[in-house]
């Protein structure tokens, strides 16, 4: 993924590319090379609305599970399908096609307490 001014991350380890008011949700590289081979994803239903820092599902490894924490407020517009029989595309392609669920955000003033990759960079590291 190329870097751009709409991609922010949150210090739970998930990234939100936004277009618009839609944003599109995942983890990060760092996180699902720290939890290992993921072999399930429980993602909410279309619908669902969750506040910002809420678990909104959990992704299990072999070894390991974590929850997934809201980096905004929204309403879960569209869900990831594919990695229900595909989760080690989280691994695979955190960025892309192993996305996980895209929100209508409620409140954009919200993404003012994510960080940038830079800032993401620094902390992870």
């Amino acid at each position: 993924m190329k870097h751009t001014d709409i991609l922010y991350f949150s210090k739970a380890h998930i990234w939100i590319l936004l277009e618009n008011t839609t944003g599109t949700i995942g983890i990060t590289a760092f996180a699902q090379s720290e939890l290992g081979e993921m072999v399930y994803v429980d993602l909410p239903a279309v619908g669902d609305t969750f506040e910002q820092d809420e678990v909104f599902g959990s992704v299990e490894a072999l070894k390991t599970v974590s929850d997934l924490f809201m980096p905004v407020s929204g309403e879960v517009v569209a869900i990831n399908e594919t990695l229900v029989s595909h989760p080690k595309l989280v691994n695979e392609k955190p960025f892309k096609e192993g996305w996980m669920i895209k929100i209508q955000i409620t409140n954009l003033d919200e993404l003012s307490n994510l960080l940038s990759q830079d800032e993401y960079q620094n902390f992870i590291h």
